[in-house]
């Protein structure tokens, strides 16, 4: 009994204490509140403002979590390698694959001696995600109960996928989980789906009406992927636009002086190596030259949530060599995978050049070297246009092919340190006014005066051109006297370049097939239709519906060959699909457009839809709920506005997902003028009047005002208060 009391009182001491220290941060918390103030304008965006550069990012945090907790914590969930905790065993090897190269204990000791700035920038972030978890009890995290200041260095660049998404799970679970697994269809590249990526536009002066710089920002991402958002402070921190969930950096946008937007790269920065392994003495080694070098070997515990509720854990010895972790086996030779891992110099240099405010400055932060994934296209209030290759990009031996597994026991394939800025692909103020980037290769950038694709190394790219290249370069070729609103009839702009190459084709091949064949008779309306027409979208093109549907017919047949060819596959369906296979493509593209809609001369705007139903991170679509008609396509076709759409369980029309997402124009003058639209609306929950309201204007490409200085935030403020009120 004496001892029961015992505990029973030093169980009372330990919650009394923990109750105490719980209401000594509350206080610290609600102080550092007071120092943040909040205003939402019209449509719902926070504006933030504190006195210290880490204050904004307090508030910044807090609005973020207001605005949608879930997809901050989901982000997390998936950057820390903690998703199985909640969603159970089908996560257990992306959770692995994060793990193989997220490691708290190392994030712990980077966090540890950080510059005090960026410490301080990491506190704040974290103390104000606690901060709305404390004010707001009914919110329950399905993972992460409190945030940790190190936990921010998980997810620094900035990128939605990053570059450690390019590991196929299914040969990690085969390699990992001793099981025989086939790459999927996806992995291999083979499906047909929407690019990820984006489009970035910068206008010199002399082509514009005003004779000021402009920038497009047009990021193609996941719908409600990211906030958007203002943050300011007394230290000269002043940047609007979006930014991915959970992060404390503007990952494209603008300050009052300069703009950036980050397109995905086609440089080659992942690269594999075939390691030969060698047991000896019940030790592994992998060869390097003429030595041996023990494989490093550690143990990876992945916790999970069962069927029943319960957690419980896999635990996988993984091994790693010098240049990172064995990722599968191919013909009997295990893979490791080399990427950049520089979590604290990606923060610093994301969070930077947010206060970036003219090219020189951008560039001395650029010299942190941790952008791996991003092209940047930048504008700024001193006329300077500019295009930027990726800053990480590892100096190797160009007779190597590093698209595929190159030789690890061949010392001359290792990474030999960083290319100088210099040395990459770059644009700045090129004469002829305009630089571009649509995820194609910097060869195009800038019409002529682009860089040569003869000066750079081969691996500089791999993406080669693609139809929104070749689009934009249509675009902006006679531009002049260019106005915000042109720019936005730019992005918009309805013409398809994928379909004005694949058309001739189509009637080449139907001119060319026999008049006895049935199959010309099924497709001679079509065909004519197609040759008729003028290559642009609409809500009420028929032409449209049946050309995106005939593509994808087309893909389904082109890709494989065409990856087992090593051809681009656009290259491959004009050029190398024969007559009948396209025609053949049209009849199953006609045949579906009748049995899903009764006409193969449907709109395309009741087949093509935006719906917003719930707050679900992966949401369920149905035919019979409300929806918006949406006139541009898949990027994959040309179209520089992209929404990415297909069928869902259940459905006939196409929903999109990703595509346009957060879209703004900027001139930079004397003051700065912008206008800008997101995908829905600000909010995630449905029950907010900013869940849906942008639908409308975003589904026509009607920009609205952004509204940056304090004069314009405060005559379009509805509410104005301090995080915790």
């Amino acid at each position: 009994m004496r001892h029961h009391l015992i505990s029973s009182l030093a169980l009372a001491l330990a919650l009394s204490a923990g109750s105490v220290q719980a209401g000594e941060d509350l206080s610290r918390l609600k102080a550092r509140a007071a120092k943040v103030e909040i205003t939402r304008d019209t449509w719902g965006i926070a504006h933030i403002h504190g006195k210290t550069d880490a204050d904004a990012v307090f508030g910044m945090a807090y609005a973020q979590a207001e605005d949608d907790f879930n997809r901050v914590e989901a982000n997390f969930m998936t950057s820390l390698g903690r998703t199985a905790e909640a969603e159970g065993e089908k996560a257990i090897w992306a959770d692995l694959r994060q793990k193989l190269f997220i490691d708290p204990a190392v994030l712990k000791a980077d966090y540890a001696k950080s510059p005090a700035w960026l410490k301080a920038l990491m506190n704040a972030w974290a103390d104000g995600l606690n901060y709305y978890l404390d004010t707001h009890p009914t919110v329950k995290p399905r993972v992460i109960q409190r945030f940790e200041p190190w936990m921010a260095l998980s997810f620094s660049e900035g990128s939605i996928g990053g570059d450690i998404e390019r590991v196929a799970l299914t040969q990690l679970e085969a390699f990992y989980g001793k099981r025989q697994l086939a790459m999927t269809a996806d992995e291999k590249g083979l499906l047909f789906k929407e690019p990820t990526g984006s489009n970035g536009i910068a206008i010199a002066p002399k082509l514009t009406l005003d004779g000021a710089a402009m920038l497009l920002i047009n990021p193609h991402t996941s719908f409600f992927f990211r906030s958007e958002m203002q943050v300011s402070s007394n230290e000269g921190l002043n940047a609007y636009g979006a930014t991915t969930w959970g992060q404390f950096f503007i990952y494209q946008g603008f300050n009052a002086k300069a703009g950036w937007m980050h397109t995905s790269s086609g440089v080659d920065v992942v690269d594999e190596f075939i390691e030969t392994i060698v047991e000896k003495d019940g030790q592994r080694f992998y060869k390097y030259g003429d030595q041996l070098r023990p494989l490093k070997t550690e143990v990876i515990t992945v916790p999970y949530r069962t069927a029943d509720g319960a957690m419980a854990e896999r635990k996988f010895t993984v091994f790693k060599t010098h240049r990172g972790p064995i990722v599968r086996e191919e013909n009997g030779k295990w893979i490791s995978i080399a990427l950049m891992n520089k979590p604290v110099a990606a923060l610093q240099q994301s969070f930077l050049r947010t206060k970036a405010t003219d090219y020189a400055a951008f560039m001395q932060v650029a010299e942190l070297k941790a952008n791996s994934s991003n092209n940047t296209l930048f504008a700024s209030a001193k006329g300077e246009i500019a295009y930027l290759h990726p800053q990480f990009i590892p100096i190797r031996d160009d007779r190597f092919d590093y698209t595929k597994p190159v030789d690890g026991a061949d010392p001359a394939t290792d990474w030999k340190g960083l290319h100088a800025l210099k040395d990459a692909p770059h644009v700045l103020n090129p004469p002829n006014g305009w630089t571009f980037n649509t995820n194609n290769w910097p060869y195009t950038a800038a019409g002529p005066y682009s860089p040569k694709l003869a000066d750079f190394p081969k691996y500089m790219d791999t993406f080669g051109e693609n139809p929104r290249g070749l689009h934009a370069e249509l675009v902006l070729k006679d531009v002049k006297n260019l106005t915000l609103g042109g720019l936005i009839e730019k992005a918009y702009d309805p013409y398809l370049t994928a379909f004005a190459r694949l058309i001739p084709t189509l009637e080449a091949a139907y001119a060319a097939t026999a008049d006895s064949d049935p199959i010309k008779a099924k497709v001679a309306a079509q065909v004519a239709a197609l040759a008729a027409w003028d290559r642009k979208w609409s809500t009420r093109s028929t032409e449209t519906s049946l050309a995106v549907f005939w593509g994808e017919a087309m893909w389904a047949k082109a890709a494989p060959a065409a990856k087992a060819q090593g051809l681009n596959t656009y290259d491959y369906m004009a050029d190398k699909l024969s007559a009948a296979d396209k025609l053949a493509a049209l009849a199953e593209a006609s045949d579906r457009l009748t049995a899903d809609f009764g006409s193969w001369k449907t709109p395309w705007g009741e087949i093509n839809r935006f719906q917003r139903n719930d707050g679900a991170i992966v949401q369920t679509f149905d035919d019979t709920k409300p929806s918006l008609p949406v006139g541009f396509t898949s990027a994959q076709w040309g179209s520089l506005a992209s929404f990415g759409a297909k069928r869902w369980p259940g459905t006939k029309k196409y929903y999109g997902t990703l595509g346009n997402s957060f879209v703004a124009v900027v001139q930079f003058g004397d003051k700065v003028r912008a206008r800008a639209i997101s995908a829905g609306g600000e909010s995630g929950d449905p029950a907010s009047p900013h869940f849906n309201d942008q639908a409308q204007r975003y589904v026509i490409g009607n920009l609205r005002d952004v509204y940056f200085y304090p004069e314009d935030v405060k005559k379009h403020a509805v509410r104005t208060y301090r995080p915790g009120e």
